[in-house]
């Protein structure tokens, strides 16, 4: 009976029981048990898992949820890992994430330049401003270098990290993103604010992290203070691809690895 730790967060202790229902749904049909066995230190969701088709859910989570490394042994080159953002300005020049063990996983201000700014020597805190970056958000990353003595990672954002960027650049459509929230929450919450002509889509960033495709002239940062009352414990960032094209220009839409 294994035990993993899920790439998945819970920012409070109710969503506990919605985890479990959520992964009995996702492997309904297959002979598995599936327990919710702990949360780490810094909220990630540890499960045991048995059963005849444990081999096949335990690909099926690592494909559709995501599962954390157990050690930095795991941590190869060029192996990618779902992370979450933890420390944005402790300094200027790097951004820390979190990938489920207690290692320096670092996405250094040089790369982010280079993928985000066609290498322009923007300052750390402005692509912070540019691109919705906050403490929680869900961001796929590829390894770059593992350094065992100093037990830290260099990382960058993946291919399938920035194809998204690309897509919702090529959209010109505001994003608001919503981080701590199940589902069904968001979606009350527009609906109750009526809202729900103003969105064109709700885009599962993980089980309690979304991004809201907001229709053409509607302003994403203009929705928060309408859902935020129905979403008291939500952290909201927003993504514009006009504030990043005014800014940036033409070349903001070839963000690139």
């Amino acid at each position: 009976m294994p035990t993993v730790t899920l790439s998945t967060k819970i920012h409070n202790d109710s969503q506990l029981k919605l985890v479990s229902k959520i992964l009995k749904t996702k492997l309904k049909g297959l002979q598995v048990e599936v327990k919710i066995s702990g949360v780490t230190s810094h909220g990630w969701v540890q499960i045991d898992v048995s059963g005849d088709d444990e081999k096949v859910a335990m690909h099926y989570l690592a494909d559709e949820v995501g599962i954390c490394p157990t050690s930095l042994a795991n941590i190869k080159k060029f192996l990618e890992f779902r992370s979450r953002l933890m420390v944005l300005e402790k300094n200027r020049d790097q951004m820390y994430a979190d990938i489920g063990i207690s290692v320096n996983t670092i996405i250094s201000l040089e790369h982010l330049q280079a993928q985000f700014a066609d290498g322009r020597k923007l300052a750390l805190r402005k692509l912070i401003e540019l691109f919705g970056f906050c403490v929680n958000l869900p961001l796929t990353i590829k390894i770059l270098k593992v350094d065992k003595e100093k037990n830290c990672v260099e990382a960058i954002l993946s291919e399938k990290q920035l194809t998204q960027y690309r897509n919702w650049m090529k959209s010109l459509l505001d994003q608001l993103i919503i981080l701590g929230s199940s589902f069904y929450d968001v979606r009350l919450a527009l609906q109750k604010a009526g809202l729900n002509r103003d969105v064109l889509n709700v885009e599962p960033l993980g089980l309690f992290e979304f991004a809201v495709t907001c229709k053409l002239g509607t302003d994403a940062a203009g929705l928060i203070p309408k859902i935020g009352k129905n979403l008291r414990s939500a952290t909201f960032t927003v993504f514009s691809p006009k504030r990043v094209l005014g800014f940036l220009g033409y070349s903001a839409l070839f963000i690139s690895e």
